[in-house]
């Protein structure tokens, strides 16, 4: 069977793990969450996955176990009862329990719930193990991309650029939000869109992405960005309406694609006729501001000055109050990591010190929220390198889109 993973892309993976594991004194890992499994094993089958500080790691699987044993790149078995798993844990791993002292496992607390994590902890104790956080260390661990995850960026950025571009000629006056999303949507999935895109964040959820138009666009959402769009109803508050889309008002096209597990992230601004002057020259001002931001995707760069960068020219702007969103929904952030998930570190914000890294992923989206009018800005995904500018991901070429 072809593995979407290549030979050694998982090894590599749990050798860096294991090298933080140690520097830190923990005996291991244990992993649930779906792409947290993928990344360190090729396989999204259900189960746990246990790497020790050193030696083998083994995959148990609750199903499918003949599919795990397919994909998988590591050892993989059966779980078996869930109640003895803690006591096959100590048994294949005896270092757990052989120094006689309780020693410690991490797990990533900020995707397993809580009804899981008591009675994981509570089968660790059994074992003479304690569980404790070990979200930072997966996220700083996934953070830096190796050239195969970029490869499945662009990949995901050719499909998504050829799909907008189908799918525009039927971006017309009286076509609703729904009707043209609906046209992405079929051109972006014939060309291996797996038709999610998967979000980290307790109730978050995003869609293949958000068009919305005029003050569709403008109106907030509970989702963790500067447009969330009015969406469906209350059951699906985001993303788009059924909305008839207009003329000379500002439509924002923010989508994205997901192929083989990897994300790309961009938005544009549309317009059928022409945009108001000042909605044009905010747009102008978000262009600005990704022009500094690519000066600044270097290694060494605290990722919170890029925001900061952003703020002080949106403030010289006249702009600050639009900024990422307008009063109490604005979004304090400038970009975000991507990369399975949409919400990966780093996080271009206030507070996130940590200086960039060559093979980092990242999404800069300035935009500015219009209440009652729109948003404007734009999008674009890069890979931070070792020397020189960022490596622009993004494929749609950069421009306001002008509709007849």
């Amino acid at each position: 069977m072809e593995h979407a993973l290549p030979a050694g892309e998982t090894g590599k993976r749990i050798a860096r793990l294991q090298e933080q594991l140690k520097a830190g004194g923990y005996a291991g890992m244990l992993v649930s969450q779906n792409t947290d499994l993928y990344y360190l094993t090729g396989t999204m089958q259900a189960g746990y996955l246990f790497v020790p500080d050193e030696g083998e790691p083994t995959l148990y699987v609750r199903r499918s176990v003949a599919r795990a044993e397919r994909e998988s790149r590591v050892r993989t078995k059966p779980l078996g009862s869930f109640k003895a798993f803690g006591a096959e844990l100590a048994a294949d791993f005896p270092p757990l329990t052989g120094s006689g002292e309780r020693r410690t496992v991490l797990t990533p607390l900020d995707a397993l719930p809580a009804q899981l994590y008591l009675r994981l902890a509570e089968l660790l104790r059994g074992a003479g193990a304690e569980l404790a956080d070990g979200s930072a260390m997966m996220r700083r661990l996934r953070m830096v991309k190796s050239l195969h995850e970029i490869g499945r960026i662009q990949a995901a950025a050719r499909a998504a650029a050829e799909a907008l571009d189908e799918a525009l000629p039927l971006l017309r006056e009286g076509v609703t939000e729904l009707e043209w999303m609906a046209a992405y949507e079929h051109a972006v999935r014939k060309r291996g869109h797996i038709g999610t895109m998967r979000m980290r964040a307790y109730n978050l959820e995003v869609l293949t992405g958000m068009v919305g138009a005029g003050e569709a666009a403008a109106e907030p959402s509970a989702f963790d960005g500067p447009a969330g769009g009015r969406g469906l109803g209350p059951a699906a508050a985001q993303s788009v309406s059924r909305r008839p889309i207009g003329r000379n008002e500002p439509i924002l096209i923010d989508i994205g694609c997901c192929i083989d597990g990897y994300i790309i992230d961009q938005t544009r601004t549309a317009v059928i006729g022409a945009l108001p002057d000042d909605l044009l020259a905010a747009y102008e001002t978000s262009v600005r501001i990704i022009r500094r931001a690519e000066e600044l995707l270097v290694p060494g760069t605290p990722a919170e000055r890029l925001y900061e960068e952003a703020i002080r020219m949106a403030d010289e702007a006249g702009l600050a109050d639009h900024f990422m969103g307008f009063g109490a929904d604005r979004v304090r952030f400038l970009g975000h990591g991507i990369g399975l998930e949409v919400d990966e570190w780093p996080v271009l914000a206030r507070g996130f010190d940590m200086p960039l890294e060559p093979g980092m992923v990242i999404a800069v989206e300035p935009k500015f929220t219009f209440p009652g009018r729109g948003v404007v800005g734009i999008e674009n995904s890069y890979a931070v390198q070792s020397e020189g500018p960022p490596l622009a991901l993004t494929l749609t070429p950069e421009r306001l889109i002008r509709l007849p």
